[in-house]
């Protein structure tokens, strides 16, 4: 078979002719547990099974791992071909998504403003209502919390564009429940599930309240420059049901609200779920809108889309506002499959991405793009890493087992990535026109500590 070199800028390959295909293969092998998954996939991990992966690999349903590889081919004319292969993937098979429900939310956040201020969208349209106007939030109703000044924002002027870098630089919470109040727990919901997104059940912000609280979303209220408002939200409050499962409890033990060992597993049932075939869908959404079906992306203007693939793939290191420290939160910081001692990043790698931290699960969903050695592919895995069976006590095995883990195989889908015969070998360049570079003589203090999730937020 001849091989073709394809020079062709990345933004070319977003074709609405794009073939889409997915296989799952049942698979055993004797090396991992005897479970159905892609054969290529059961290979990959063969072959990583020491060191770090040894003993999750061994017991991969204690670990409750689930992982997604999806290779990506081009044809002659750079039109590129999606291969999904999953190893004991399950969307009945419960994880906590944590901090990964940021990511629809930032998205659905963007696709309302660009609804609001387009007049084929709305028939009252706001023009000047867009990600970078100032939003405030109003407390109305228990236990809300008002919001009128963002101190790592310009001017500290609360935006929904500087929310969306929060929310994917390194994954701070408040975002995520602005999000959610400006979208509303019903709206949010319905929408996804619209979009195809069956397994979506979003019920709760990160603030430790109620159901009943959590029903409730704040007033908004956005302004222009001369300080006048240009649009409002009264206070919303969700009045449909949602349909939980059978009850899903996890653990021997955890800690309940009032800091008590209590003996029984935690209950799950009721919390935030979204499985991971829908959240590395959402992120192909965005990367390659084109490659999936109208229904399922999501109804952003091209300059918005651009904005979020920057901030999926930018580094902390490289931002002005917020400004984080960077020996705090360094730039592998939430690329979960590249994070090592040296806490860097390889300069020819991007990975758009967002990660899940919370009650021992640790999830990754990117998109890895290589420009030096023109691979790209995408990457999903969850996995459980809680040896003492107790919930919410902030005493998991991340450190030893779950960033090794993920580190491990990450790097093992890279090296075959590398090794993997291509019939057409496109030169592919970043979709994102340029990132930012820090300002080495602002004199401003660093950020130290950002509200990310735990338990005190989680519960």
């Amino acid at each position: 078979m001849t091989s073709y070199k394809c020079s062709l800028d990345f933004s070319q390959l977003l074709r609405p002719t794009w073939t889409l295909l997915f296989v799952i293969v049942g698979f055993s092998t004797s090396g991992l547990a005897q479970s159905k998954n892609s054969p290529v996939l059961s290979s990959i991990l063969e072959k990583a099974s020491a060191g770090p992966a040894q003993q999750v690999l061994k017991d991969p349903d204690t670990y409750r791992l689930q992982i997604i590889y999806t290779q990506i081919d081009r044809n002659k004319k750079g039109e590129p071909r999606f291969t999904h292969h999953t190893f004991l993937v399950d969307p009945d098979k419960y994880f906590n998504p944590a901090s990964m429900v940021k990511m629809p939310l930032a998205f659905l956040a963007l696709e309302k403003l660009h609804q609001l201020n387009n007049p084929i969208k709305s028939e009252r349209a706001i023009p000047a209502l867009n990600r970078d106007t100032r939003i405030m939030f109003d407390s109305s109703y228990s236990r809300q919390v008002a919001m009128s000044k963002d101190a790592s924002a310009p001017g500290e002027i609360p935006t929904i564009g500087h929310l969306v870098k929060r929310a994917f630089l390194i994954s701070e919470n408040d975002p995520y429940n602005r999000f959610y109040q400006f979208m509303g727990q019903g709206p949010t919901n319905q929408i996804l599930q619209t979009k195809g997104y069956s397994s979506v059940r979003i019920t709760r912000q990160f603030m430790g309240f109620t159901d009943e609280q959590n029903r409730h979303t704040n007033a908004v209220r956005f302004y222009n420059s001369n300080g006048q408002e240009i649009y409002s939200q009264e206070p919303g409050y969700n009045r449909d049901s949602f349909l939980f499962p059978a009850p899903i409890l996890i653990g021997n033990a955890h800690i309940n609200r009032q800091e008590q060992l209590v003996q029984g597993p935690f209950d799950f049932t009721r919390h935030n779920s979204i499985s991971l075939e829908d959240m590395q869908k959402m992120l192909q959404a965005v990367v390659f809108p084109n490659s999936l079906p109208k229904q399922n992306r999501f109804d952003i203007s091209e300059q918005d889309r651009l904005f979020l693939l920057q901030y999926l793939s930018q580094y902390p290191s490289e931002t002005n506002y917020p400004k984080y420290d960077t020996s705090v939160f360094y730039d592998s910081y939430v690329k979960f499959f590249f994070q090592d001692s040296t806490h860097s990043m390889p300069k020819n790698i991007r990975v758009f991405n967002k990660v899940g931290w919370a009650y021992g699960f640790l999830t990754d969903v990117s998109y890895v793009l290589d420009t030096l050695n023109n691979i790209d592919y995408m990457l999903s895995a969850t996995v459980y890493v809680n040896s003492d069976g107790v919930v919410n006590d902030s005493k998991y095995d991340e450190e030893t087992v779950g960033f090794p883990f993920l580190k491990h195989i990450g790097n093992a889908f890279y090296e075959y990535e590398l090794k993997r015969k291509r019939n057409y070998h496109p030169i592919l360049k970043n979709q994102v026109p340029k990132y930012e570079e820090r300002d080495q003589n602002d004199t401003r203090p660093s950020i130290k500590n950002a509200p990310l999730l735990d338990k005190s937020l989680a519960l």
